[in-house]
């Protein structure tokens, strides 16, 4: 299927997450930062910066279909 990134963490708050949605594969709440998304010819990779201080990250690569 196709992955989509939801990423709400400017502005005035952020939200803790309720109930995980199937297929959810890493959430959280309380965190301000950046999504950076590097798109490639065969693939694609992304890295959450969080902003000083907060420590949650997440990062990986997938191939394109």
């Amino acid at each position: 299927g196709i992955r989509q990134f939801i990423v709400g963490t400017g502005g005035h708050g952020t939200v803790t997450p309720g109930t995980p949605h199937p297929n959810s594969e890493v959430r959280a709440g309380g965190v301000y930062g950046v999504l950076k998304l590097t798109l490639e010819a065969t693939s694609y990779s992304w890295a959450f910066v969080p902003i000083a201080g907060q420590t949650f990250t997440d990062t990986g690569t997938r191939a394109c279909h």
